[in-house]
């Protein structure tokens, strides 16, 4: 370098300006409409609900809060069978869920090809029809010398799922079968999707590898395919089994007295009897019953940080 040659000059430093105050904090202003829809309709109704579970007086003397936990102690001594019917229900029909959405979601994502817009819509359809006459078309459908019913007799069904205590001889309804039926039906969309979700995004190249390496296709699903879509099934089978466990319009309409399910005795308690403390302690045990079966089954599918 000559003595007439300047210095290079130095490099210009990167502006670092601190972010302003209010631009700190527009992240909390996005999250406030969630939080406040949270507070008014999530957490103020459960302390409202919790505040009345400990309750004592009736309808006409009005209640007040004498923290009687002795509330839920008579409450689920008295209903347990309600509790363990909904769990078995509920579990029936998450797996009847899982069988058949599995399938039906592995044809959309890897077959469907140019159909598959129209396979899902088909899926999402029900969900265009009320909750409620989805139901009742289940009660026409089962109907006692319909043609499902006359089926499974011709085909001796009815007979095994008699022996089993699932129906009545010549007929569906009014039984858990039908009951598991409907929960099914309704629910099954909740499976599907989430499970459609989860093997779309497993890239074909890992499938085209197993073949390579000589594996057959069922190796390929057992040791490819179903691990990379167990996010799906965890998720799909929670979407499923925790409405269904609280439901009560199957059990209402397609069920009896003595396929009764924890929500129908809560939806009696509260707009029948208007036993509130009772109704508000079932509600609670409930959502602890089915929050501690979901918290073993994360832990034991291995699924906690993928949920």
């Amino acid at each position: 370098m000559s003595a007439t040659e300047a210095p290079p000059a130095p490099p210009e430093k990167p502006d670092v300006r601190k972010p302003s105050a209010r631009r700190r904090l527009v992240p909390y202003w996005l999250l406030l409409p969630g939080i406040l829809w949270l507070l008014v309709f999530f957490a103020l109704p459960m302390v409202y609900q919790a505040s009345t579970s400990v309750q004592t007086g009736s309808l006409e003397k009005g209640f007040e809060v004498t923290w009687h936990f002795r509330t839920y102690w008579d409450a689920l001594a008295e209903y347990y069978p309600q509790f363990v019917r909904s769990l078995l229900y509920a579990g029936t029909a998450t797996l009847l869920c899982l069988l058949l959405g599995y399938p039906l979601a592995y044809l959309i994502a890897f077959k469907a090809g140019r159909w598959r817009n129209l396979v899902l819509v088909l899926v999402v359809a029900p969900f265009f029809t009320s909750f409620l006459i989805r139901t009742l078309a289940w009660k026409t459908i089962l109907a006692d010398g319909g043609a499902v019913v006359d089926v499974m007799n011709t085909l001796h069904v009815l007979d095994v799922t008699a022996w089993l205590g699932w129906t009545e001889s010549n007929r569906v309804l009014a039984t858990p079968m039908a009951v598991v039926c409907g929960l099914t039906y309704n629910f099954l969309p909740f499976m599907i999707l989430p499970l459609y979700t989860s093997l779309d995004r497993i890239d074909g190249r890992l499938h085209e590898a197993a073949r390579d390496l000589y594996a057959t296709p069922a190796t390929t699903f057992r040791k490819v395919t179903l691990p990379l879509s167990m996010p799906g099934v965890v998720s799909g089978t929670l979407l499923t089994f925790i409405p269904a466990s609280g439901d009560y319009v199957n059990a209402e309409l397609l069920g009896s007295t003595d396929t009764k399910m924890v929500g129908s005795v809560i939806q009696t308690q509260f707009l029948r009897v208007l036993d509130y403390p009772t109704a508000a302690a079932l509600s609670f045990i409930l959502m602890a019953v089915v929050l501690l079966v979901v918290t073993v089954y994360i832990r034991r599918s291995g699924t906690e940080d993928l949920v």
